[in-house]
C-alpha cells in the first residue's frame, strides 16, 4: 500500500534496477521484504501514518475499522485475550487492542518498521511487546494466543502462505480466531494505477509467477506473491482451520482517499481487499470459543 513517490525513494535505497518474472523461495522473499520495508519505513509512515493512526485498527484502504466490524469478536470480549499481530508494521492495531484490555504481541520482519513501533509505544504510552521475525516460522510455543490478526501484513510477501496458516494454527489455542486481510486476488490482473489506466486487465488471474524487482546483480529487492481466492481458501483448510467468513469491503460513500492503486474510481467497480475470518477448531472439533488451554 505504497504511493509512487515513496516507492521510488525505497527503490533507490535498495538498488532496484529492473523487473523480472521467476519463482522466488522463502529465504529470498523474506530477505527482500526486510530490506524493502527497512528502506521504505520512514516514507511509508510519513505518507500513511495519518491513515492508519497511532493506536487504531484499520483493516484496509477502504477504511474498515475493527471497532465497528468486530471481526475478531465483540469488542467487549477482547479484554484479557492474548493476541498475535502478524506483519504489524508500526503496530497501531496492537496498540488499539491493548487499549481494549487485550495483551497483544506485534511481530514484523522489518527492524525499520519496529523502530517506528517502539517510538510510537513511547509517544502514546501504550507499550506493546515487539518481535522481529518472519511469518513462516513464528517464534512462539504451541497454543500461546487466543487470537491472531494481520491487516495487510506479511502474507502477500511470503513464498509459502500455507506455512503461515499452519504456524498460526499451531500458536493459537483451540477455538482461537485468525483474521487476515490481503490484496483481493482480483486486483492482480490490473495495473497498479488508481486512474482509468488501472481498469484494464493486463495479466492472467491464474498466473501465479511472483512480481519481482531486482538489483543489478539479480538479487530480489521487492517481492509480492499472488494466490487466487481458491488458493487462499485451500491454504486455510489445509492448515486445519475453519473458514467462517470472507469479507470484501465495499468502497465507502464519500471516501475520497487515493492510496497507491486503491481509489474511489476502482473501489466502486471491484474489490481491493479480501478479509478471511477463520478459527482453529476446539478439541472436539467445535469451532466456537473454548476455555484456554495451557501452552506447551
Amino acid at each position: 500500500m505504497s504511493s509512487r513517490d515513496e516507492y521510488f525513494s525505497a527503490e533507490a535505497a535498495v538498488g532496484t534496477a529492473g523487473v523480472v518474472r521467476r519463482t522466488v523461495g522463502s529465504a529470498e522473499s523474506e530477505a527482500a521484504g526486510r530490506r524493502w520495508w527497512d528502506a521504505d519505513a520512514d516514507d511509508y509512515l510519513a505518507e500513511h501514518g495519518a491513515d492508519i493512526g497511532e493506536a487504531e485498527f484499520v483493516w484496509c484502504p477502504e477504511s474498515l475499522h475493527e471497532a465497528e466490524a468486530e471481526l475478531l469478536g465483540p469488542r467487549a470480549s477482547l479484554a484479557g485475550k492474548r493476541v498475535l499481530e502478524v506483519g504489524a508494521g508500526s503496530a497501531p492495531c496492537s496498540r488499539w487492542l491493548a487499549r481494549q484490555g487485550a495483551h497483544p504481541v506485534a511481530l514484523d520482519v522489518s527492524g525499520g518498521m519496529l523502530r517506528h513501533a517502539a517510538a510510537l509505544n513511547e509517544r502514546t504510552g501504550v507499550a506493546v511487546p515487539l518481535v522481529q521475525a518472519g511469518a513462516e516460522y513464528l517464534p512462539f510455543a504451541d497454543a500461546t494466543f487466543d487470537l491472531a490478526c494481520s491487516a495487510f501484513g506479511a502474507i502477500p510477501f511470503v513464498a509459502d502462505p500455507g506455512r503461515v496458516m499452519r504456524e498460526v494454527h499451531r500458536v493459537l489455542r483451540p477455538g482461537g480466531r485468525w483474521v487476515f486481510a490481503v490484496n483481493h486476488p482480483m486486483r492482480w490482473v490490473f495495473p497498479d494505477d488508481p486512474g482509468p489506466a488501472g481498469l484494464t486487465v493486463t495479466q492472467s488471474y491464474f498466473d501465479r509467477t511472483p512480481y519481482l524487482e531486482v538489483d543489478g546483480d539479480g538479487r530480489a529487492t521487492y517481492v509480492e506473491h499472488h494466490r487466487t481466492l481458491g488458493d487462499r481458501v485451500r491454504d486455510v483448510v489445509a492448515a486445519g482451520l475453519v473458514l467462517e467468513d470472507l469479507v470484501e469491503p465495499e468502497w465507502p460513500e464519500g471516501h475520497d482517499r487515493v492510496w497507491g492503486q486503491w481509489s474511489p474510481l476502482r473501489g466502486e467497480l471491484f474489490p481491493g481487499t479480501a478479509i478471511l475470518v477463520t478459527r482453529r477448531p476446539g478439541p472436539d472439533g467445535y469451532t466456537g470459543t473454548t476455555a484456554p488451554v495451557s501452552s506447551s
